[in-house]
Order: structure tokens, then C-alpha cells, then sequence
């Protein structure tokens, strides 16, 4: 049987069997290993496209080799495919073509638009509004309304905040102004109170000035020690019931205000006493006397002499001892009493 391979050249360079990858005049020579990359198996795009396969699996393309038929691009531009076969000649596109091409598509877009054309794509959607704005174009039109809702809404937003800011200041001011006249009328009222209080301390201190010149310490030349209250075994209540008055035996003892002389003699632990009833029934109690210089019944005025220091009855030293009975009845504090009437001893 004829073969239909083509005669085979009886000399080639010597490199021709790394180029080829076989010997001529052998069925099957050497192969060399082949490792596809994914830009030597990325299939054309574009205008060149690989036609569907068909019958026995074979591309119609000129550019594709069939099922079992193996390719590899040679240095000189040439494919080969298995021994037998007569080699095929495969021609690469220009990619810088191809993009060329695929731009001019895209660019294109079935339109006869040039790039940068003012000529709006389409007028569909624009109102009369938008027209008499200037708007021709869809897109723009609908751009200016947003962009113009946009801006109403924020319009609303900052009036309803400053409203907010002024609503608060307000409503601060009004605070602060009534905090400023509740802090004056305070002040009015305790400046009042103040006024009314020094009014009454001097109202006081007059009364007691005025008062005093009618009242008169007990004694002179002395030194207080035991006092209303202190607590001890020396007095038969547990506690001092008056106040004393330490001096020298014989300091002369006066009538603290005017009365009439009630009792006026010997009284036990108390020693020599005399009380004096004031008129509104308040009795002065002055015990351990050394001498009494009044009687009973006898009216005496602030300041007459009544007795003597002394150190008669239940005493550890000469001293006065006084009390005060409001009433006749119990003891109280003979240094408030005092003090009441504008005396300080």
C-alpha cells in the first residue's frame, strides 16, 4: 500500500531531531516532556474563537490540533505532531491585535456614540423640570435629584438641630434666670435674717445693759471654783447645787437686786444664810457667812451690803456660796441666772 507521507529529506542540521523531536526514518523516536502553562493552553478570545468539536472529536480550526495529536511551538515558528505525520504550521494572532480588537468592541458597544461625546445615551425619564434645569440627560436628571433631595434632607436635619440647640439654650437661659432669682431673693432673706438677728442681739444687749444697772455681783475680789453640777461626795445631793465664790474671810456680801430679807440665820450644812425673795418670788440663796448684817422682814436695794465671806458649815475654806430657787422651788444654774440679768462674774 502507498504511503501518503510526504518524502522525507535525506539531510538536516544537526539539531533537527532536538527541534522536532523524532528521527526521520523511524515509526516512532524519542519524545520530549512537555509541561503545558496556562498561557500555552489559555484558548484565544476575541474574534478567534475554537469551533465546537464535531464527529470523531476533531476542531475544524487550522489553529487547534485534534484529539491524540500532540503540538509544541518551535523555535522557528513550526509544530510538530507524530512521527508519520507532515509537519503542521501554526500561526499566532498578534495579542497587541487582539486587544485592539476587543477594545474597539467595548468601546463600540453596537452605539455610533465617539468616546467623550456630549450626545446624551438617552432622554427617557426626564421631566420638564429637568429639562428646563438644563437636565437632557437621564442619568444627569436623576443625579440632580438625588443630589437636590440630599441637600433638603440635610436642610431639615440642621434646621431640626438648630432648633434643638436653640430650644435647650432657651430652656437653660430661663433656668439660669431663675436660679439668679432664687439666689437674690435668698440672699434678700438672709440679709434680713441677719439684720433682724444683730437688731435683736443689740435689742438684747441694751436690755441687759439697762438691765445690769439694777443688778449686782454678789462679791467682789474673787475666784470662782465649784460650779452648778460637778458631781462629789461633799454634797449630800451628790452634786454642787450653786455657785462659789472663793475670797478672803470678811469680803463684804451684797444684795444682787432689790428685795425683801426672808430668812437670816444658822442653817446647818449651809452655815450661816440668808435668802433674799426678789419680787417676782425668785430666791437668792447666800450661805457660809462669817456675819449676817440684815434681819428678816428688812427691804434692801441692789448693791446694800447683806453679810460677809465666810467659812461657816460644811466648807474647806472661806468662799460664798450662792444659790438661786426661781419660785422657791429647786436650784438652777446660778451662772445662766446671771447672765439673764446681764451680769458676767
Amino acid at each position: 500500500m502507498a504511503s501518503n507521507r510526504p518524502a522525507q529529506p535525506t539531510s538536516f542540521p544537526p539539531n533537527d531531531t532536538q527541534t522536532f523531536g523524532y528521527a526521520y526514518g523511524k515509526d516512532e523516536g524519542p519524545w520530549e516532556e512537555w509541561n503545558p502553562t496556562e498561557d500555552s493552553i489559555r484558548p484565544l478570545r476575541g474574534r478567534h474563537r475554537v469551533s465546537k468539536q464535531r464527529g470523531g472529536g476533531l476542531a475544524r480550526s487550522s489553529t487547534v490540533l485534534g484529539v491524540g495529536v500532540i503540538a509544541a511551538v518551535g523555535a522557528g515558528g513550526m509544530a510538530t505532531a507524530a512521527p508519520g505525520k507532515p509537519p503542521v504550521s501554526i500561526s499566532l494572532p498578534d495579542l497587541s491585535s487582539v486587544t485592539q480588537s476587543a477594545k474597539a468592541l467595548i468601546s463600540d458597544g453596537g452605539s455610533s456614540t465617539p468616546k467623550g461625546s456630549t450626545t446624551p445615551l438617552t432622554s427617557a425619564g426626564v421631566t420638564s423640570a429637568d429639562a428646563a434645569q438644563g437636565n437632557k440627560d437621564a442619568g444627569e436628571a436623576l443625579r440632580a435629584r438625588i443630589i437636590l433631595q440630599a441637600e433638603s434632607q440635610q436642610d431639615q436635619v440642621d434646621k431640626a438641630a438648630q432648633a434643638a440647640a436653640e430650644s435647650a439654650a432657651a430652656t437653660k437661659a430661663v433656668a439660669l434666670a431663675a436660679q439668679q432669682k432664687d439666689d437674690a431673693e435668698a440672699k434678700v432673706v438672709a440679709a434680713k435674717k441677719k439684720a433682724d438677728e444683730d437688731a435683736k442681739q443689740k435689742a438684747e444687749a441694751a436690755r441687759l445693759a439697762e438691765l445690769a444697772k439694777s443688778y449686782s455681783l454678789p462679791t467682789s475680789s474673787y475666784t470662782l471654783t465649784s460650779r452648778f453640777g460637778d458631781a462629789g461626795s461633799m454634797w449630800s445631793s451628790g452634786y454642787h447645787t450653786g455657785l462659789d465664790f472663793a475670797a478672803p474671810t470678811g469680803t463684804l456680801i451684797k444684795a444682787i437686786h432689790s428685795g425683801t430679807i426672808t430668812e437670816a440665820g444658822w442653817a446647818g450644812s449651809y452655815g450661816y444664810r440668808t435668802i433674799l425673795t426678789l419680787e417676782d418670788g425668785t430666791e437668792l440663796w447666800f450661805c457660809h457667812q462669817s456675819s449676817i448684817s440684815v434681819s428678816v422682814g428688812q427691804k434692801v436695794a441692789t448693791g446694800d451690803v447683806i453679810g460677809r465671806v465666810g467659812a461657816t458649815g460644811n466648807v474647806t475654806g472661806p468662799h460664798l456660796h450662792l444659790e438661786v430657787h426661781p419660785g422657791g422651788g429647786s436650784a438652777i444654774d446660778p451662772m445662766a441666772w446671771l447672765h439673764s440679768k446681764g451680769l458676767n462674774p
